[in-house]
Formats: structure tokens, sequence, C-alpha cells
């Protein structure tokens, strides 16, 4: 029997579109972007102290260096910074055209590298995209094309599987080698009804948490495909998730209010927060970029 869960404000965010939730442990602070405002956001879940800077364009995803600075994939490329932001440059020899695609979500791998993908603008124009792989020497390497819009990604804690949410397709799963990351054989894992698959993350049972973009819903998939778990959110537009806290007991999920009308705001004033629950299952750490 699917369980039923609600989720709380954990703080009023009111953002475009938030994304890329990840917790930074060594800081206790829950990190995520507001894409079209080119913000990275930082939250003190303790004390309740929010921050933000400005990445000077739009910014589909922040994740953790090991030396505790910041890697991020910025609309036309990569880029890092300091954990605040301080002494933001480029980074890796890739940049994309930008009036046609930007960069969209991603994170770090395990094996030390930070992989994104691209999404067309706008994004319905059938651009073809790609997902990139970005080493910690700065090179970029494509991974595969015919993206049509990238969004999100993880691997299981084997290394052996790498699950991948394309907006415009559904999710799907590659065998990858534990010791490379290389991917192998992809098969289709499962495709969504009531709203489109936006970000991900996997718990430390090896559920899959999946954003459905449109539906007011998380849902939580078992290894078999099944649904077990849907978290119902007041607003429909469910962007991603990560765990966090100290037992990484906590999900927080991010939202979106893009494009809504003065009538849409009524409705969903919260729109755009950031919204947390306990639903009995703890995450795992972030993987952290080597560069």
């Amino acid at each position: 029997m699917t369980r039923k869960l609600d989720a709380d404000i954990a703080f009023p965010a009111q953002c475009e579109l938030a994304e890329g939730p990840v917790w930074d442990a060594a800081r206790g602070l829950l990190r995520w972007v507001d894409i079209l405002r080119g913000q990275v956001h930082a939250l003190d879940v303790s004390s309740g102290t929010h921050s933000s800077f400005g990445a000077g364009e739009m910014v589909g995803t922040v994740g953790l260096r090991r030396d505790g600075g910041l890697i991020l994939a910025l609309a036309g490329g990569f880029a890092r910074s300091g954990p605040e932001g301080q002494d933001l440059r480029p980074f890796g020899d890739l940049s994309v055209d930008q009036s046609v695609t930007r960069f969209n979500d991603g994170k770090p791998d395990p094996w030390g590298g930070f992989w994104a993908g691209t999404m067309a603008v706008p994004d319905d124009s059938g651009y073809p995209c790609s997902l990139y792989r970005l080493s910690p020497d700065g090179v970029v390497t494509e991974l595969f094309g015919g993206v049509g819009l990238s969004n999100g990604l993880d691997w299981s804690d084997d290394r052996r599987v790498f699950y991948y949410s394309d907006s415009h397709a559904g999710v799907d799963v590659f065998g990858t080698d534990p010791d490379t990351g290389a991917l192998g054989t992809r098969r289709r894992f499962i495709e969504t009804s009531g709203g489109l698959p936006d970000g991900l993350t996997l718990d430390a049972e090896g559920g899959l948490w999946l954003a459905i973009w449109g539906s007011g819903e998380l849902r939580r998939y078992l290894p078999d495909g099944r649904v077990d778990v849907v978290v119902s959110l007041p607003v429909t537009q469910v962007t991603s998730a990560a765990f966090g806290g100290a037992d990484l007991s906590t999900l927080y999920i991010t939202t979106a209010r893009e494009n809504f009308t003065p009538a849409d705001l009524a409705a969903q004033p919260h729109a755009g927060d950031i919204f947390a629950c306990t639903p009995g299952v703890s995450g795992r750490p972030p993987y952290l970029f080597g560069g």
C-alpha cells in the first residue's frame, strides 16, 4: 500500500525556480539554487540563518568540493567558488550557446567528477541537448546526446547503477563501471503520470525520491519501479529533493513559481518555498567534486 505524507515549510524562500538542494554537513547548511534569478542560497537549519549570493547569470545547480568550496553549473558553463561565493570564476573547457541551450541540473559523482546536463531555450524548441562530465582537471566530456531536458541524477551505493531523469522522456537506469563510472547498458526505469519527472535523490535503502513537476507530489520508487510513498505538497511545481540534518533523516524539497500569474500566486502562496518532512528513512552524504 502506498504511504501518504505531507511536508511542512522549512524556509519561506519564495524562489522563482528553486532547484539542486544539497546538504553541506561540514557547515550544517542546506544549499540550493534559484535558477532563473541566478542565486545560490544557504540555510543554517539550526539557527534559521539564511544567506545567498549572485552568480552573475542563471545557475542550474551547485555541488560541494572536497576542498570546501563550491562547483557550479552556470547557464553557459562550469564555474567554481569559495563556500560563500567568493572568487567565483569559470572552470572547465566548455561553454554552450545560451541563445539555444543552458545547463540545468547536475551533481558530483562518486569518482570525483561533476555531471550536469543541458536543456533547450525555450525548453520546447527541440534543440538537441546532452549530459556532460567535468573532470577534476577541468576537462569536459560529453557522455551522451539525444536529451530533451536534462534533470535529476544519482548513483547507487555500489556505484553500479546510474539513475537519470529526462523530463521530456522518463527516468532511465544505466549500468556503470564501479571503478571508473563509465556508462553501460541503458534501459527505461519508469515513465511518470500526472506530471514531468524532475530532480531526484536516492535514500540509504535504495529508494528513489522523484519530484514530479506539475503534480504537487514527490514520489518514492522502489528498485522494481513501484511507488510506495507519496509526499503531497500545497504547490504544483515540485522540483527536487535532498536529505539533510545531522542524521540525514530530514527530506528537504525545493519548489518553484515559474511563469505564475497573480491568480496562481494567490492560489499557491507558498510556491517557491523550501519544504521538509521526515519519511522514516535516511539519506546518504552527497558526493564531492575533486577539482
